[in-house]
């Protein structure tokens, strides 16, 4: 397809093709973080400048071969089923992955590391692109060119962007369906018959595509989430410098078994998160007996997918998930330690609200204190989605601070 700088539809398809890859390069960009990570602090440069320079190259070439492969018949309509699939996928729960892979010691084993994730990974990402360029060499090469490097030098951001925001996720599957839809009418088999016939199907067939991907991957979403076992806990827990959480049958004790004494407060870096310590600390104030009350303080990583944990060792895996949980409950930790309180500090991996859920049970909590948004919440929403799934299936109280 032939298209200049002043056609809408092009700027239209080069935003596509950047939107698609800032969501479908989240695992890539986990893996060039964690495959330098162990290097020193010169070489971690030098690995993802080479290893990341050498992934563009091999995604470049394979993308070319990809546009060029579209041009045949059927070959679009099996994209387009592919194409959904992948858009569903990015909906579901994340893996929990055991990280089987091997640490990365050394500059050569890093940019080989990152090489070959990069190749393994990149299936999706190289279809849609295709897809979304329609053909146009020019605009491939241009999207491709403003996109990557966004995606390894701003990959850390852009990480937490989506997991703050998850609803961009959702924004992308419903962006890949789209792509999915176009793709499938312009197969050459089915192309030219729709044009003359049923022009219409072009644009109802994105429209459709969008929503079939979006509906789909929250429905299976839904009933993975409700199948999912309960978190592992990462081993060696920190304890609060305060003190120690008291046993809830010494708290119940000392306050009264109509009191709650024992609270599980999650937390995130967000200023909503900060509201509900504040919350917390104010229960805490207005105790009978304030030394028996106790704080389990929780920060939930979500998961990485399987693929990542194929090319990382586990143990990195958990520094990686200790180290972001370590930032995001700095906060909090400092408003407790400011006050006294008593708190034991956890990290768990896994589905947010699932893992809150079953971690206050499983702990004898009398009370869940949380944000109404942040950990990971949709924007928008009368609730963030996190603080919603706790308050449907929690077992133990839920107080949601605004």
């Amino acid at each position: 397809m032939d298209m200049n700088f002043s056609d809408a539809a092009f700027w239209i398809a080069l935003m596509q093709i950047i939107g698609v890859n800032i969501v479908l390069s989240g695992d890539n960009a986990v893996v060039i973080a964690l495959a330098a990570r162990s290097l020193p602090p010169a070489q971690q440069k030098k690995a993802i400048i080479w290893g990341s320079g050498a992934a563009v190259v091999m995604r470049i070439v394979l993308t070319i071969v990809a546009v060029e492969m579209l041009k045949l018949p059927y070959l679009k309509l099996v994209g387009a089923g592919l194409l959904m699939w992948i858009g569903i996928q990015l909906l579901l729960p994340e893996d929990e992955g055991e990280g089987v892979g091997a640490a990365t010691g050394n500059l050569a084993a890093a940019i080989r590391t990152i090489l070959i994730a990069d190749l393994v990974m990149s299936l999706d990402n190289v279809i849609a692109v295709a897809a979304a360029a329609k053909g146009s060499l020019t605009l491939l090469i241009l999207g491709l060119g403003i996109s990557i490097p966004m995606v390894i030098f701003g990959s850390t951001l852009l990480l937490k962007v989506m997991q703050r925001y998850p609803v961009i996720i959702t924004i992308g599957a419903g962006l890949l369906g789209w792509v999915a839809g176009d793709m499938a009418t312009t197969d050459p088999l089915v192309n030219e018959w729709i044009t003359t016939y049923a022009p219409w199907l072009h644009e109802a067939a994105e429209v459709l595509g969008a929503v079939l991907v979006v509906i789909t991957g929250k429905w299976l979403a839904a009933e993975t989430m409700l199948k999912r076992a309960v978190p592992k806990e990462l081993p060696e827990v920190v304890v609060g410098e305060a003190g120690s959480v008291p046993a809830p049958a010494a708290a119940a004790a000392a306050g009264g078994s109509s009191l709650v004494n024992r609270i599980l407060l999650p937390v995130d870096a967000s200023d909503v998160s900060a509201h509900a310590v504040e919350y917390a600390l104010k229960m805490r104030q207005h105790h009978p007996t304030p030394e028996a009350f106790g704080i389990l303080l929780l920060n939930v990583q979500r998961g990485v997918t399987g693929d990542v944990s194929r090319f990382v060792s586990k143990d990195s895996l958990q520094d990686y998930h200790r180290e972001n949980s370590a930032i995001a409950l700095e906060r909090a930790r400092k408003m407790l330690d400011d006050k006294g309180a008593k708190y034991s500090v956890h990290t768990l991996v896994g589905k947010p609200w699932e893992a809150i859920s079953s971690f206050a049970g499983a702990n004898n909590c009398d009370q869940i204190v949380m944000g109404t948004r942040g950990l990971g919440s949709n924007t928008g929403a009368l609730l963030g989605s996190v603080a919603q799934g706790v308050a449907q299936c929690s077992k133990v109280p839920v107080l949601l601070v605004k």
